[in-house]
């Protein structure tokens, strides 16, 4: 698999990232795989080329980030290995146990390095805006995280661009570490951030890494018009329910054609035109099955005719914006 510079940083990584939000041991998500069943699909990953991992202090209360400190230092030397985690949600009670304040990053960064078994992680990130933080006091204490030794690099996720704008200035104007990344809601079903995050993210040298880059299964057929649900998650997942709408089945009968006349799973077409699209770095795709890794692996080396990507995109009906909470 190729390895590709992150953004217009030194830094390269894997074009498919593997989220690790589905491991964990004692987890209350009822598709979450304890590490003993994770480890299979880790292996084949690492096997097939994946060198970037994200997860977050959150998923699981810590236990994905223990999993993947576990999975991955089993099979690759922490210098090969890109780890990304991400801070903003609750993890202690009370005010100061969530958020982006200067007390809440600095404790945390040290949670996540234990759960984690590491010195450092790569890619350290803020997992969503927080208002109720100055931008100031956030970006000073991740370049202070920096600094210290226990980020290389530091990430954004899901937020308006005027907002992601106001961040990179004020730690360009201070002298700051700038973000590298955008971890943002982006796939076939959704491509709001077409419109103001990725040319931003292009002219401002930062990479995009989606997330549900699958639109949560719907892109694969979990679901269907007639309201099945053909998988665990689908039944269980309500914030998938309040993404899309019936409206979208449009474009997934769509994916469903193109697919048929390629002969692979829908899976490879919805990931494969996301990495044909401009300021695409890496999808962070998840995997509970290996067939899941497998399509991963696959539609990094598929190719979309121009035509293709036309007809997989015409179906689009706009959204409101949705995902930054």
């Amino acid at each position: 698999m190729d390895q590709i510079r992150l953004g217009s940083s030194g830094l390269h990584v894997s074009r498919v990232c593997l989220g690790m939000m589905s491991y964990g041991n004692d987890s209350d998500r009822p598709w979450v795989l304890d590490e003993a069943r994770a480890e299979p699909i880790v292996r084949r990953a690492v096997e097939g080329g994946i060198t970037f991992f994200d997860t977050a202090d959150v998923y699981s209360q810590g236990a994905s980030e223990v999993a993947t400190g576990r999975l991955v230092g089993k099979l690759l030397a922490r210098d090969e290995a890109v780890i990304a985690t991400k801070v903003n949600g609750q993890m202690t009670p009370g005010p100061n146990g969530r958020g982006l304040s200067r007390k809440h990053i600095l404790s945390a960064i040290d949670a996540s390095l234990q759960r984690l078994g590491m010195d450092y992680v790569d890619l350290y990130q803020i997992h969503r805006f927080d208002r109720q933080a100055p931008i100031e006091e956030t970006m000073q204490a991740l370049h202070e995280v920096v600094r210290a030794g226990k980020a290389r690099y530091i990430g954004a996720s899901s937020m308006f661009a005027w907002q992601l704008a106001r961040m990179q200035s004020a730690a360009e104007r201070h002298g700051w570490t700038r973000f590298v990344s955008m971890q943002d809601h982006y796939n076939l079903l959704y491509r709001e951030e077409e419109r103001e995050m990725i040319p931003f993210c292009i002219d401002d040298g930062v990479g995009v890494i989606p997330w549900s880059p699958l639109a949560r299964g719907w892109l694969t057929g979990s679901r269907s018009r007639e309201g099945e649900r053909r998988t665990i998650r689908a039944e269980t997942d309500g914030f998938g329910d309040s993404l899309y709408t019936a409206e979208d089945f449009d474009v997934v009968d769509r994916v469903g054609a193109v697919a048929a006349e390629r002969g692979v799973p829908a899976a490879q077409i919805a990931l494969a035109w996301l990495l044909h699209k401009p300021g695409v770095t890496a999808p962070i795709v998840g995997a509970t099955k290996a067939a899941h890794l497998e399509d991963a692996l696959a539609a990094a080396e598929l190719s979309l005719s121009e035509a293709e990507i036309a007809r997989l995109e015409e179906p689009y009906r706009p959204h409101r914006v949705i995902g930054h909470s």
